[in-house]
């Protein structure tokens, strides 16, 4: 008897089974375009995570954000710090990341809506895993995106972020850091203008 013919045969509920599977991995993948290769929270933390899939921290709970600085993506300088006083969105993303590629617009249209309004805000974007600023760059072009990036190819700024706090744990991540340096809010998951503008109402508000 050949290898084949002895090979069992998948019955109909096995395949539908596989392709279910299969399925599911495909929606993963879609979801989120890969670990951020941070250490991740621990059972020591301040945060909270609600059904929006948006995690908070109290004001008086939040961790400082680390050191952000470095060379962005069309080679300036650019130290997240010397924003200290406004409310900075981070948002982590890569150009070959098709969840990025179908936020990046919504990125924009809400910075361009609050960047003059005097509430304070600045957006700051980190690249990781893009191998040259290219493709990096054809993306902020492709998409419009006028805030700048910092250009992170091997994650060393998300290495920065400490265990057990609310770290950019996948990509695309996203980040709100308050007034005072602090990280309030994070996401790990590409955002509609309306759940950025949510995520980023709460912390414009505080006083």
């Amino acid at each position: 008897m050949s290898a084949a013919s002895r090979a069992p045969l998948r019955s109909p509920r096995s395949r539908a089974a596989l392709l279910s599977a299969v399925a599911a991995a495909a929606a993963l993948t879609l979801t989120a375009c890969g670990s951020g290769g941070t250490s991740g929270g621990s059972g020591d933390t301040n945060f909270v995570t609600g059904a929006d899939g948006v995690a908070t921290a109290k004001k008086g709970e939040r961790a400082d954000a680390p050191d952000l600085s470095g060379e962005t993506v069309d080679g300036r300088q650019l130290d997240v710090d010397d924003y200290r006083g406004k409310v900075v969105v981070i948002n982590v993303w890569g150009s070959w990341c098709p969840p990025c590629r179908a936020e990046a617009k919504n990125f924009e249209t809400v910075y361009q809506d609050v960047k003059d309004t005097g509430a304070g805000v600045q957006f700051v974007g980190i690249n990781t895993r893009d191998t040259s600023t290219g493709p990096a760059r054809a993306f902020e072009k492709e998409y419009g995106v006028s805030y700048p990036s910092l250009y992170d190819p091997t994650g060393k700024l998300m290495l920065r972020f400490k265990k057990g706090t609310l770290n950019p744990q996948a990509i695309p991540s996203t980040l709100i850091i308050d007034r005072q340096g602090r990280i309030a809010a994070r996401t790990l998951q590409a955002l509609s203008e309306e759940k950025l503008r949510a995520m980023l109402a709460p912390v414009l508000a505080e006083k």
